[in-house]
C-alpha cells in the first residue's frame, strides 16, 4: 500500500519489491522468461534509490538496512489497533517478527479480566509464535490484566506504570520477558 501511494493516486504497485517476483499483471513477462524478467525490470527496481517503508524495529527495517543500503528508511505505524482482546490475540501471529524473537524460548500466560474475559498462552521459541485459548503448560511470565486497560496501553491511551500502580495490570516472572515480548511485535 505505502509503495502504491508513493506513486499517486490510483497506482497499482504491480512491481513491488515486497510481492515479486511480480504483480499480476507483469506475471506473464516473468513466466515467459524469467531470467529477462530479472535483469530489465527486477535488478533495476532493487538499484533504485528511493523511500521504503516500515514499522520501526521490524525484521523489514533490518531487511532494508542489511539488503538494500542504498533505499532511504522511512517509518510508518503498523497501522493495526486491537478493540478488543480476542483481536489482540487474534492479531498477534501475523505482526510477529520473527528474528526480532531469535534468542528467545519463552511461554507467557495472559488473564484479562472486566469487560472482556479471556486467557491465553503464548508460546514463543525457535522463531515461532503459537497462541492457545487457556493456559497450557507452565509460565515463564504471567500478566493479568484489565481488559480495557490493556486495549488502552496497546492504542498508547495510557502508560504501563499508571496501570501497574492502579492494580489494573499485575505480572509475575522477570520484566525482562514483557520486554522482549513486546520486541517481537512493534508499532
Amino acid at each position: 500500500m505505502w509503495q502504491s501511494l508513493s506513486f499517486g493516486a490510483s497506482y497499482k504497485a504491480a512491481y513491488c519489491l515486497s510481492v515479486c517476483p511480480a504483480g499480476e499483471d507483469v506475471i506473464g513477462e516473468f513466466l515467459d522468461d524469467r531470467k529477462k524478467f530479472l535483469k530489465e525490470v527486477v535488478k533495476p527496481l532493487q538499484d533504485k534509490s528511493e523511500m521504503v517503508y516500515v514499522v520501526p524495529n521490524s525484521d523489514a527495517e533490518d531487511h532494508v538496512k542489511k539488503r538494500f543500503p542504498h533505499k532511504q528508511v522511512r517509518s510508518v505505524s503498523n497501522g493495526l489497533r486491537s478493540k478488543s482482546i480476542r483481536a489482540f490475540l487474534g492479531v498477534l501471529p501475523h505482526m510477529f517478527q520473527r528474528n526480532q524473537a531469535k534468542d528467545l524460548a519463552a511461554t507467557y500466560h495472559f488473564t484479562f479480566t472486566g469487560e472482556e474475559n479471556a486467557q491465553a498462552t503464548v508460546i514463543i521459541k525457535n522463531k515461532t509464535l503459537t497462541v492457545e485459548k487457556g493456559h497450557i503448560g507452565d509460565a515463564d511470565f504471567q500478566l493479568i490484566a484489565d481488559s480495557q486497560t490493556w486495549i488502552r496501553l496497546l492504542a498508547k491511551e495510557t502508560g504501563i506504570l499508571s496501570a501497574v500502580m492502579s492494580g489494573k495490570i499485575r505480572t509475575k516472572g522477570q520484566l525482562k520477558l514483557l520486554k522482549a515480548f513486546s520486541r517481537c511485535f512493534p508499532s
